[in-house]
């Protein structure tokens, strides 16, 4: 369980962050990848009711209407509300998404946040439980592990502080919020090939 942080890959956790505007790019397009269209709203056509003209056309001194669903009314349709077919998502590039990623780590290296450990467990939550505890990771953790196992899952599934993730599905938005980064050291060289190499390969 010791922590090897000099091990970690100077291509990955050392690279120049000039500004955070990537970051900002990579973390807001995941939150909108993310997003539901949920919402909705009736326009005036799919409000019920509304099918009598509510006076005549004209002789009564006021305004014309031909239905009490008219968006100005009280009850009536909305006008260029959410449908629940809107689609927020927000499309970047790979390249960048990596480099997104690896400016994420630099970060969290720099913060001290970033711990390679190898945590075993027979899928008892009290082991990762503990393991947490003994090494004073009481905030939000994000576990890196090479493959998820079905002991990992099980041993971390209800830990509320605790996020379990394989290493290719790491994300800024998760590197960016985690108070703790625990990484496994089968993880390490993937992460590597992943981040740098397959740069190197499609340039």
């Amino acid at each position: 369980m010791a922590d090897t942080t000099a091990t970690l890959p100077t291509e990955v956790f050392n690279v120049e962050v000039k500004n955070h505007e990537l970051l900002k790019l990579a973390y807001d397009a995941y939150l909108a990848n993310n997003r539901t269209a949920s919402a909705t709203t009736k326009t005036r056509g799919d409000v019920r009711g509304g099918g009598k003209k509510p006076w005549k056309q004209k002789g009564t001194g006021r305004a014309r209407f031909g239905s009490s669903r008219n968006p100005i009314w009280r009850g009536g349709g909305i006008v260029f509300g959410p449908l629940g077919n809107e689609n927020y998502s927000k499309k970047i590039s790979t390249r960048a998404k990596r480099q997104a990623i690896r400016q994420a780590l630099t970060l969290a290296s720099e913060a001290n946040k970033v711990h390679v450990m190898d945590i075993t467990t027979t899928g008892k939550t009290a082991e990762v439980v503990k393991f947490l505890a003994d090494n004073k990771f009481d905030r939000k953790t994000l576990i890196v592990v090479e493959e998820k196992t079905a002991e990992l899952l099980r041993a971390t599934n209800n830990i509320q502080n605790a996020l379990l993730v394989s290493t290719k599905y790491l994300n800024v938005y998760h590197i960016l919020n985690a108070d703790a980064i625990v990484l496994s050291p089968a993880s390490l060289p993937t992460l590597k090939s992943w981040l740098v190499n397959s740069d190197r390969e499609e340039a």
